[in-house]
């Protein structure tokens, strides 16, 4: 399996065929990566979520991309890491059900952010090492996918990314996109 880490705006990650979205239990616009998809993707996309909300944490939903060059978004719910018990536990469970549902639905690329470091306020570093822990069984979970990019949008991760990819003995590219 290809892996990658770029810096990059996720949105217009155009060569995969899903992307990833940070998700609120609610589905809903947000703020960060949920807002950029939500943004990108259209209003359709939050009425085509509202039945499914909330959004259990650790758990994760497949839409279709709408606006988005991208046909489909897999949405996922990390914990908040001050505010929820177990966040650890959560992020390691919504990593997994990316994965999952990326299998289920014989994906073969995705992008994804850097899951929990924004607004969910995980530190970088445990954020990183949880994302390639998960990511360095990726062919257990998901056997079809082939390329897997993490899009960062502050390139001040991108060494705390290749850091904790390298540690979990996945061989990635890094490369910053335009």
């Amino acid at each position: 399996m290809k892996t990658e880490i770029v810096v990059g705006n996720i949105v217009k990650q155009s060569d995969m065929e899903a992307l990833v979205n940070s998700a609120n239990a609610n589905l809903r616009l947000g703020s960060g990566v949920a807002g950029a998809i939500h943004m990108a993707a259209g209003p359709k996309l939050e009425e085509y979520c509202k039945p499914f909300a909330p959004l259990a944490l650790g758990a994760g939903l497949i839409t279709p991309g709408f606006k988005l060059p991208n046909p489909w978004i897999i949405h996922v719910r990390s914990a908040h890491y001050l505010n929820n018990e177990e966040p650890e536990k959560y992020m390691q469970m919504a990593l997994e059900s990316m994965l999952r549902i990326a299998h289920d639905n014989d994906l073969r690329s995705l992008a994804m952010p850097a899951i929990g470091t924004g607004m969910f306020k995980f530190p970088p570093e445990l954020a990183a090492r949880l994302t390639a822990e998960v990511l360095a069984k990726a062919y257990a979970l998901s056997p079809n996918l082939n390329w897997i990019r993490v899009c960062l949008a502050d390139p001040g991760l991108l060494a705390v990314y290749e850091s904790a990819f390298v540690q979990a003995g996945l061989q990635c590219k890094t490369r910053a996109l335009h």
